[in-house]
């Protein structure tokens, strides 16, 4: 059933049955990569599995969004490049600055993002598919500012205030900046790590407004499709 003025979700996501599993594959992969990170900082060759561990999130979302041709070509076309920099910078750090993979990267997670949104908006009803899409939205749009705070730090010296032994040499990077966005994008706020410079205070601000509206707006999306659902589904029989 479609609501009425409602697109057909045909076109985004693994929208034909043998695809649906796609999106929970992507949603396995984030909450493996936020559970793993702190715990991978710890190993000895710690960069080179983040690095994988990034990878593979990244290609797991080419492969959700991947519901039709064109959306796979933009896609690979995106992630290529946010791939191939952050190994090559990862493999020989002084051939590439680290500005250049975190531009990639967000430019492909923030594509990814807007594809899992627009896709719960046009879903015509409530499923498995479109709540794994809703969680693999919200955790895309913590590590989306949580590169976009990595790449602050090395542009900006000093741009985030820590107590000390927090984030190390690595500053707001890898687990210590994911740990930020989440608590940023919650609008939690405990104020251990706190945004000094300018762009640094303007991305805290506008992730914790984008947090509110996100949740805001997906619960609306997904209890209006339920109330769909349960107006057109057919009376049973009564009492008696």
């Amino acid at each position: 059933m479609t609501i009425p003025g409602e697109k057909s979700p045909g076109t985004t996501l693994g929208s034909r049955p043998g695809r649906r599993w796609h999106v929970a594959l992507l949603l396995a992969m984030l909450i493996l990569m936020f559970v793993s990170a702190p715990f991978i900082e710890t190993l000895e060759h710690w960069s080179r599995i983040e690095t994988t561990v990034v990878s593979l999130v990244l290609i797991s979302a080419v492969v959700a969004v991947g519901g039709s041709r064109r959306a796979t070509a933009w896609a690979i076309v995106l992630v290529l490049p946010a791939l191939a920099s952050r190994w090559i910078h990862h493999l020989f750090p002084e051939l590439l600055s680290p500005v250049i993979h975190s531009s990639a990267g967000l430019l492909f997670i923030g594509w990814v993002v807007l594809h899992l949104f627009r896709f719960i908006l046009r879903a015509p009803r409530v499923d498995s598919e479109v709540l794994c899409a809703g969680i693999a939205g919200y955790l895309m749009l913590a590590m989306l500012w949580a590169v976009a705070y990595a790449t602050v730090d090395r542009l900006i010296p000093g741009a985030f205030s820590m107590p000390a032994g927090t984030g190390g040499p690595k500053g707001i990077q890898g687990f210590t900046g994911l740990y930020f966005s989440v608590i940023t994008l919650a609008t939690v706020g405990y104020g251990d790590i706190t945004p000094l410079a300018g762009w640094a205070r303007m991305l805290a601000m506008l992730e914790a407004a984008t947090g509110t509206f996100y949740i805001a707006i997906v619960i609306s999306r997904l209890v209006s499709m339920y109330s769909w659902e349960q107006v057109e589904m057919p009376a049973g029989p009564g009492p008696g």
